[in-house]
């Protein structure tokens, strides 16, 4: 299995185009978040990328890339600005982009890109997730070689504490007895509760109270469109819009799906700090570690001085 193409869905509505938030990232410079994320895929292996957006989000993001290109041209002389003119000019030529016209949910905006997947398999990435791998392969690439190896669909998988996974898909499975971080996927919830969790979902092997939940990042084969398909044909809604998790769990019932245990964390950037704890485990990871620890420690040492109020 080779995986080319990778779809990111950044649809979501609310607050902001939080794909936009700046972080700094671990060579130093400052981007949005799609851009670290298209990053994951492109320094994984893959392509083309695929981008669902929210109306009118697509000139957006292109008028970024486009302006902070030029910007960094005009003003060459700066270290690095050159190459990384370049990196984002390459990048914008691997991205094109679909619309959801609605908010009709995570497993809709999966759909949206049926047409530029076509058969093949594909990689998967949300875009309010940043990951930070613990060896020197990427997250993505991880789960990619894997898919490759065992030829079927792969999902990253963390294992979780009980009290956070109402955020998440959450999952049971086996472990083959070669592969401590490898499970056969069996059953998957979204967002379950923990009484749920604890009928359905425990795993042999974890340690007490956790539970195995995406990780953000997922190799898919062609075949989840037919699955997707008839929910978005029959408008299957459940938790008020149309869910990639009930496709995943019918896949793991018609083809071989597996999930690994990725060896780095993911920062979910919708949570409470969930964007504060990124940047600071991508500058700790960075060229600027000595400097954001010292102002860190500087920061920890005036609130130890700060008098009580």
């Amino acid at each position: 299995m080779v995986v080319s193409k990778a779809v990111v869905t950044a649809a979501g509505r609310g607050a902001g185009r939080q794909a936009m938030l700046p972080i700094v990232d671990r060579d130093g410079l400052t981007k949005p978040v799609l851009q670290i994320i298209a990053e994951e895929a492109l320094e994984s292996g893959v392509e083309r990328i695929h981008v669902v957006v929210a109306p009118g989000d697509e000139a957006v993001y292109r008028a970024h890339f486009r302006n902070h290109a030029e910007a960094l041209r005009s003003g060459g002389e700066a270290e690095g600005a050159l190459d990384q003119a370049r990196r984002l000019s390459d990048l914008a030529q691997r991205l094109t982009f679909v619309v959801q016209e609605e908010p009709r949910g995570y497993g809709h905006a999966v759909w949206l890109a049926r047409e530029f997947v076509g058969d093949d398999p594909f990689l998967l990435l949300l875009s309010d997730h940043l990951y930070l791998s613990a060896e020197p392969r990427r997250c993505a690439r991880q789960v990619m070689d894997l898919a490759a190896a065992e030829d079927c669909a792969v999902s990253a998988v963390q294992a979780t504490r009980e009290h956070l996974i109402h955020q998440y898909g959450t999952l049971s499975g086996r472990r083959p007895p070669d592969r401590p971080d490898v499970y056969a996927v069996e059953e998957i919830v979204e967002k379950p509760n923990p009484t749920l969790a604890e009928l359905k979902l425990r795993v042999p092997g974890l340690r007490a109270g956790h539970y195995l939940c995406f990780f953000g990042i997922h190799v898919l084969t062609p075949g989840v469109f037919e699955l997707l398909d008839e929910a978005v044909r029959e408008d299957r809604r459940e938790l008020g819009s149309i869910q990639l998790t009930t496709a995943l769990s019918a896949l793991a019932r018609r083809e071989k799906y597996l999930a690994l245990e990725t060896r780095g964390r993911r920062f979910n950037l919708g949570e409470k700090f969930g964007a504060v704890e990124a940047q600071v485990a991508l500058a700790m990871a960075g060229v600027d570690r000595d400097r954001i620890l010292a102002v860190m420690l500087d920061a920890a040492a005036r609130v130890d001085q700060a008098p009580p109020r």
